[in-house]
């Protein structure tokens, strides 16, 4: 089969959470731009409204729904709206996180709970909710995680994210295993630090750079990086694949 044929998302559902800046906007142009219809979902409506309208004006097909992934009846409304406008999602990219710095030592439980909430329960309820609309549409898809290469080694003053994204890559083979025989399949991406809006500042700071000797490519990930993996797993290229994680980072781990 040709690559473009086994790539093709043509007549494809897609939602990407967190899409209103950073990856999240990269993975929704990635999966448009190879023909699904994809709903871009974020709390920032204003946000989210600039990026598909720079979707539609390339031909692609997007809208956008506002959402707090933390809270049950947005995750119920968000997939209640795209049925009712699209039809059933196929496929789910679940990005939506944060990363909050503090110690250990120091980090309280409303810290931690916030990181948790987000970065590990959204992932999950809201995975759970696509898996039973496609379950009761009896469609096969699938469901992508982001996690990080922080959910594989640690790192000082972010133990909370780390944990969470730990958790994500555990969640991820858990799901894959009790979905696969519904045709669902579910794998992970690690990516590694990426120049984005949100962080690019650092990145590009003394302290940033300093950074990259520890990296074997000699550069952190940038526009595009991360699309291929993405697209593998979102399509029928991936579609012997389930329970897996990806992990995009320019080697970085291996020097870890």
């Amino acid at each position: 089969m040709a690559a473009a044929t086994l790539f093709d998302l043509q007549g494809k559902v897609a939602v990407v959470t967190g899409a209103s800046s950073g990856l999240g906007v990269q993975f929704a142009h990635a999966l448009a731009s190879h023909g699904a219809k994809t709903v871009l979902v974020a709390r920032r409506k204003d946000q989210l409204d600039r990026h598909v309208s720079e979707l539609v004006a390339q031909g692609c097909h997007a809208m956008a729904v506002a959402a707090d992934l933390t809270k049950p009846d947005d995750i119920t409304r968000l997939f209640d709206t795209i049925e009712n406008d699209l039809g059933t999602p196929t496929i789910l990219v679940n990005n939506a996180g944060l990363a909050q710095a503090a110690k250990l030592s120091e980090i309280n439980r409303a810290e931690w709970a916030t990181t948790m909430a987000l970065n590990l329960d959204a992932v999950l309820f809201t995975a759970q909710m696509a898996a039973q609309r496609m379950m009761a549409a009896k469609l096969s898809g699938s469901i992508i995680n982001i996690a990080s290469i922080l959910g594989q080694h640690v790192q000082k003053g972010v133990a909370a994210y780390c944990t969470s994204k730990a958790g994500v890559i555990h969640l991820t083979r858990a799901m894959a295993l009790e979905w696969a025989g519904r045709g669902i399949r579910v794998n992970a991406l690690a990516p590694g630090y990426a120049v984005t809006d949100i962080n690019r500042a650092y990145l590009e700071s003394p302290a940033g750079q300093a950074m990259l000797p520890d990296i074997p490519l000699r550069r952190f990930g940038g526009q595009g990086d991360f699309d291929g993996a993405l697209l593998l797993l979102a399509s029928d290229a991936g579609r012997y694949m389930t329970g897996t994680t990806l992990t995009i980072d320019g080697g970085h781990t291996l020097a870890l």
